[in-house]
């Protein structure tokens, strides 16, 4: 049997009649591919980049619609703080410093600072700097506890609450650029001032944003490692000037669609051009690989005909299963990762095209040298492919048991063993997503547990038109805010009748709330006379039907089940607030708020994790059925990838990795992108198996398809670890595992999968007892 024989596994005439009129008419397909290389780069520059963490929610989640719904009410905002730390905050030095900053951010459009300094202000119409008044302010923040409540003064603090009116990215580096400037002399020169801190989820959300400009540097490295590789593998230059305008093109096409659609780059998004190049390439390696096997004496343009009809199957359904795997992560709940699972299929498919049609025009129009004219690495290969065969037959028991037994204490460590192991930490927080070493997230931490927090959950209460007013409903509410305050949850809870307590206050009254008919009514009053020009009230009560109001909890709370927790003692309280106040009937209550979404959609990254894969599983199996008609056999094809999977998930529990947005996609990327070896490891195992032993047929199958193995894991390996030079540990952290499980993932196609086939045939090395 040859090991390049021509006729196996190809129908010969079929598919070389349309790969001869494809070659035949190279010149016009170059043409094509360069006119539409203009509009695809055009709408690829158009991509726009937004790593905001609010960017992991999908359009369509009910608490995310219900979440605009209260925006179109209240207004959107994104809440930063300007925290000024001070031995002694309410010193004259410490409060002439904080004037001189919240006049510097007076006129920059789209922000609403608000502090105890700014609640004096508009309550006295004005401030200077005066001793007198100096004095005045310190008897008013030390007068009351509701500047403390709400976080706005400490021992050691004075905080600057900046709500921010912004719509996407631009806006909002614009305005925090803005708030930099302004704020820049005091950075600089900070006394009496310990320092003023910049902390909150804007800040994080242009810190993550700013991270993506390394992104270009992966795709430099990727190009290095694939020009590094292609020489050392192929020795031509001509080869080398094929690959990379396929893979430029294809770069282009795939993230012009993206453009085309209206698209925008996230967190996660570097991953997409990524994953379409490794593929691509992985797919012109084997490809060419086959084709630069080319016997002595063979023409070279019937031996490409016959390499692109003799790989086309295992090449197509190799793409096409990876695509359609990717696509399975639509049913994530992630906006990141369903983005990401539509972008890379429809990217595949472009690759697809593109490897049948552009390649094999360049191959022809450069002439790319074949192995007879420019020999490679040959030698080696065929003394491996003699070893391994008699080598995984004899530990064929201890391999597969090996590989059985890593990938259960995997699978342990993903998904727990109930009494004895929990199930892998899922990270929720959107602050550590930075890097540690960074001077925000060391400035979040430590100054995090100073205010009452920085995750903020709406309580949104809907009841009749003038509702709000009602002298009996706002007692209720100062009763249900003052039980909210209780909650150790709570770091502060903010509502109208807090406002309405300031202005009692600042008019010379006492803070508690009135309990004579007259004094509620006169609040109620005041509560209509004030909403004309009080913006702080404006933002908690809708203006002109007094029908909606709302509480604004801040707290520390961050995993999914803690706002389970808090929603739930939300709840409760608000349950016997009515039972109270009777009054609060009218109202129907409902929690909303970015902070509690992201964690929600954090929590989805396990169903993700599982229903994703469990689609690739079925889906690759469907694809291998459909290629080799044999169920069970093909079964034991995924025991490399399944078993680089879970051992990858055991190193992230003992490295204690958590699950993130972007470790998620392990799983599913490497499930769909290392099949692609076993599907060309059995297309070539079955083309020995028709005329020769299952020794015969695995040394075949190690000498046309294992040297393209190994350099297609290399090559996915290599793309993948570009992305530990990350500034996230996020895509660090997957970049690093990756390229570890494709390493795993081919180990296991040399040597697990060569043994489960031994078990599962039964057969013995050619004309040798059992070595057992």
């Amino acid at each position: 049997m040859s090991d390049t024989g021509p006729d196996s596994h190809s129908d010969g005439k079929g598919l070389s009649r349309v790969f001869r009129a494809i070659v035949a008419r190279s010149r016009p397909i170059l043409v094509l591919y360069a006119l539409l290389l203009v509009p695809s780069v055009w709408y690829a520059i158009q991509v726009g980049q937004d790593n905001s963490i609010d960017r992991l929610v999908v359009a369509d989640d009910p608490d995310a619609i219900a979440t605009r719904e209260f925006e179109k009410v209240f207004g959107s905002g994104e809440y930063a703080v300007l925290l000024a730390e001070a031995d002694d905050p309410l010193a004259p030095a410490a409060v002439a410093k904080i004037d001189s900053i919240e006049k510097s951010l007076a006129g920059i459009p789209g922000i609403m600072p608000n502090s105890a300094l700014s609640i004096y202000r508009r309550a006295k119409a004005g401030f200077q700097a005066t001793p007198a008044e100096l004095e005045a302010f310190r008897n008013f923040v030390l007068g009351t506890d509701l500047m403390r409540k709400q976080g706005l003064v400490g021992d050691h603090f004075l905080a600057i609450g900046i709500v921010m009116t912004v719509a996407g990215t631009a806006e909002r580096a614009a305005t925090l650029d803005a708030i930099d400037k302004a704020i820049a002399p005091v950075l600089a020169n900070p006394a009496p001032l310990r320092g003023l801190f910049r902390i909150g989820q804007p800040y994080v959300n242009r810190y993550l944003d700013e991270t993506q400009r390394r992104a270009p540097l992966y795709f430099i490295l990727f190009t290095a490692f694939v020009i590094v590789l292609n020489l050392s593998l192929y020795r031509s230059v001509r080869t080398l000037l094929a690959f990379l305008i396929t893979l430029a093109v294809n770069l282009a096409m795939s993230v012009g669609y993206i453009g085309l659609t209206g698209g925008s780059f996230t967190i996660v998004s570097p991953m997409v051009p990524m994953t379409i190049l490794v593929t691509a390439t992985a797919s012109l390696v084997y490809l060419h690989s086959r084709f630069v096997d080319c016997p002595a004496g063979r023409d070279p343009a019937e031996h490409q005909l016959f390499a692109l009809s003799n790989k086309f199957v295992a090449c197509t359904a190799s793409i096409f299963a990876t695509a359609v795997g990717f696509a399975a992560l639509l049913v994530s709940k992630i906006r990141p990762i369903r983005e990401m699972g539509s972008w890379v299929a429809v990217g595949l498919v472009i690759t697809w095209i593109i490897v049948f049609t552009l390649f094999p025009a360049l191959q022809k129009e450069l002439a790319t040298p074949t192995e007879t004219q420019n020999r490679a690495v040959g030698a080696r290969v065929r003394a491996a492919a003699t070893w391994l065969p008699r080598f995984t037959y004899r530990w064929r028991y201890l391999l597969v048991g090996a590989a059985l037994a890593l990938s259960a204490a995997g699978g342990v460590a993903l998904f727990g063993l109930p009494g004895y192991v929990t199930p892998l930490r899922i990270l929720t927080d959107p602050v550590e997503y930075m890097n540690p070493q960074s001077q925000l997230y060391k400035d979040t931490k430590r100054l995090g547990q100073m205010i009452p927090g920085l995750s903020v959950t709406q309580v949104w209460l809907k009841g009749d038109l003038a509702s709000v007013s009602e002298p009996d409903v706002l007692a209720g509410l100062d009763h249900f805010q003052s039980a909210l305050e209780k909650d150790p949850d709570v770091g502060a809870a903010v509502g109208p009748t807090t406002i309405l307590r300031l202005m009692r206050y600042i008019a010379g009254e006492a803070e508690q709330w009135p309990t004579t008919p007259d004094g509620m009514d006169q609040l109620a009053g005041d509560l209509e006379g004030l909403m004309a020009h009080e913006p702080m009230l404006q933002r908690f009560v809708q203006a002109h039907e007094l029908a909606q109001t709302h509480f604004t909890v801040i707290s520390h709370v961050v995993e999914h089940e803690e706002f389970e927790r808090l929603n739930a003692s939300i709840r409760k309280l608000w349950a016997d607030a009515v039972a109270r106040d009777p009054a609060l009937k009218v109202f129907q209550v409902q929690m909303v708020g970015i902070s509690p979404l992201n964690a929600k959609m954090a929590q989805s990254l396990v169903p993700t994790l599982v229903d994703s894969f469990k689609i690739t599983v079925a889906i690759i199996f469907i694809a291998f059925l459909i290629v080799f008609r044999n169920g069970a056999a093909r079964l034991m094809a995924m025991i490399p990838s399944v078993f680089a999977i879970l051992v990858m998930f055991g190193v992230m529990r003992l490295a204690d990795i958590p699950l993130n947005v972007a470790t998620i996609l392990i799983a599913s990327t490497i499930l769909g992108t290392s099949e692609n070896d076993q599907i060309h490891f059995f297309w070539h195992f079955q083309e020995g198996l028709a005329d020769g032993s299952t020794e015969k047929a695995l040394r075949h199958t190690f000498v046309v398809a294992g040297r393209a193995i190994f350099f297609a894991t290399l090559i996915n390996a290599g793309g993948f670890l570009a992305f530990g030079l990350a500034e996230l540990p996020s895509m660090r952290q997957f970049g690093v595992l990756a390229a570890l499980a494709f390493v795993l993932s081919m180990i296991a196609d040399f040597f697990a999968l060569p043994a489960a086939l031994w078990i599962l045939s039964g057969a013995k090395p050619d004309d040798t007892a059992p070595q057992e």
